[in-house]
């Protein structure tokens, strides 16, 4: 009915002291997190908030429920006003758009401080786009 001596000795004593070590799994962990997971999707949706306040009159969206429409109203800050069919309009919260399939020109007064090559630039793009979709039969002079 006595405590065996072996059983009632301490344990082996520690170094005692913080040990930098153990702690090191841990950090490797959180940075294999941020920067495989945190920093793409905070990327992501900084792209996505850009996308949604870009929106403008003319531009062909997908909505989150997998709806191609094309915006007709920017009605305030938070919703657009989307044709999904002729005649058919609806209204979106613009978070819930998913992606921009073409963008619209901007109209004259629209267009900002931009110089005017990145403005040719641009109208260069449109245009062979324009000759890719109708096959190259534009009427421009190219």
């Amino acid at each position: 009915m006595l405590i065996s001596p072996a059983y009632a000795q301490a344990a082996g004593g520690g170094q005692g002291g913080f040990d930098i070590m153990a702690l090191l799994p841990l950090i490797l962990i959180f940075v294999v997190f941020y920067f495989l997971l945190i920093r793409p999707q905070q990327k992501r949706m900084k792209e996505h908030r850009q996308m949604v306040e870009a929106l403008r009159r003319g531009d062909r969206v997908v909505t989150g429920g997998g709806i191609v429409g094309s915006v007709t109203k920017v009605i305030d800050d938070n919703e657009v006003q989307v044709e999904i069919a002729e005649g058919v309009r609806v209204r979106v919260v613009k978070s819930n758009v998913q992606q921009v399939l073409s963008k619209s020109q901007p109209a004259e007064g629209e267009q900002g401080g931009g110089s005017a090559q990145s403005g040719g630039d641009a109208g260069e793009k449109a245009k062979n786009v324009v000759n890719k979709l109708t096959g190259g039969k534009s009427g421009g002079s190219g």
